[in-house]
């Protein structure tokens, strides 16, 4: 039987996938069952941060699978100690704890605002402000905390204790602060599965200041934004802000699953012991995986990041389209169903993403100016 074959027979249907069996990969190149080659804007949605079967990136997972695959977090490790240790040495945070995505991460952020709310200002201060449009994950609590109804639909009761304020609306946040009991508010500065939408400087900074008067916890979802995407090591460094808690994933261990929630010195000890735990959380090969990532991401690396989103973004508006998002995280208003502008590009050779009524760019960081312009040069034309 084909792979799709087998697929449809034996995995839940809850992915509508394109008609295509990747099998091979080598940087931002991948490979059908065919041998039809394509050039990938993917990444694996935000994930693959050096493409495919990076060497470097191989290396650092087979050298640790061959040294100490894992042993539960009974026990300290180097690789999980030096991730941390990176993490927060490039950030100024304190603490992190390991996961193993982004909805853990997220997970972990929401339980240290609620801690701390109800440890330094009481129990009935629960509720956690979030973005409509926004997306936080799929677990019972993290669909709660994303402002988009139609991912709630079916799954209800959610957890309880979410408030939503439209983006870039200072005064509507500010009156719900005012009206309510909170613990914190978690913001992504870029909604990406929301449509690629940047947020206002100026709201993401009113934001900070309202957390800082009212002793709320100032989260920052970084899940698909973090680590190198937009041009920046983590996205809040574009706005002149500093989070108390910071939540990644996808990238972080660049194919492998790793969450972490970074803390700060406000809300370092706020989890204790039996608080919080993951089987696979800080696991060593992922967490020497994301060494690898971390270690690559020096200055000149991020300009260059921010230098091939620059360059995507004049293309297209040169070519007469509306683009959003920072760095390598781009959306594009099309004119056309972007079902059919994906359905296009996979046939010219070129895999994208959509965000809603958006095309999706989320390449791999490294991926080479000559086949940037290939991928920029089939999207335009079948956009058009």
């Amino acid at each position: 039987m084909s792979i799709k074959t087998i697929d449809e027979q034996y995995i839940a249907h809850t992915y509508k996938r394109f008609d295509l069996a990747i099998i091979k990969g080598e940087g931002c190149l991948c490979r059908d069952e065919n041998g039809k080659e394509y050039i990938d804007m993917t990444s694996g949605i935000g994930v693959n941060a050096f493409g495919y079967s990076d060497p470097v990136w191989a290396q650092a997972v087979a050298d640790q699978a061959k040294t100490l695959q894992h042993t539960s977090n009974l026990y300290y490790t180097a690789p999980c100690a030096e991730l941390a240790e990176i993490l927060c040495t490039c950030t100024g945070m304190s603490k992190v704890f390991f996961s193993n995505s982004g909805a853990e991460a997220n997970e972990c952020a929401v339980k240290v605002a609620r801690k701390y709310a109800a440890s330094h200002k009481g129990a009935e201060y629960f509720n956690i402000i979030t973005l409509n449009k926004s997306f936080h994950g799929r677990t019972l609590t993290t669909l709660a905390a994303t402002g988009q109804d139609h991912f709630h639909r079916d799954f209800l009761p959610l957890t309880e204790g979410f408030l939503y304020a439209e983006p870039n609306d200072i005064d509507g946040l500010k009156q719900l602060v005012a009206e309510n009991k909170i613990a914190g508010i978690l913001i992504e500065t870029v909604q990406g599965e929301g449509g690629v939408n940047t947020l206002d400087a100026d709201f993401v900074k009113a934001v900070e200041n309202i957390c800082k008067e009212n002793d709320i916890v100032f989260m920052i979802d970084e899940v698909q934004t973090g680590n190198g995407r937009t041009g920046k090591l983590y996205s809040y460094m574009h706005f002149g802000v500093q989070p108390d808690v910071v939540s990644t994933a996808k990238g972080l261990a660049a194919g492998l699953p790793m969450g972490a929630t970074l803390m700060s010195e406000k809300v370092a000890d706020v989890l204790s012991y039996g608080d919080h735990g993951s089987t696979f959380g800080g696991n060593p090969v992922c967490a020497a995986a994301a060494i690898s990532v971390m270690n690559r991401m020096d200055d000149a690396f991020l300009a260059e990041v921010a230098q091939k989103g620059n360059y995507v973004k004049t293309r297209l508006e040169e070519a007469g389209f509306e683009v959003s998002g920072l760095g390598l995280m781009i959306g594009i208003k099309t004119e056309k169903p972007v079902a059919e502008v994906l359905s296009a590009c996979i046939e010219k050779g070129v895999l994208c993403l959509s965000a809603k009524d958006k095309l999706r760019l989320l390449p791999p960081l490294n991926i080479p100016a000559e086949q940037l312009q290939k991928a920029v040069d089939v999207i335009i034309d079948c956009l058009q």
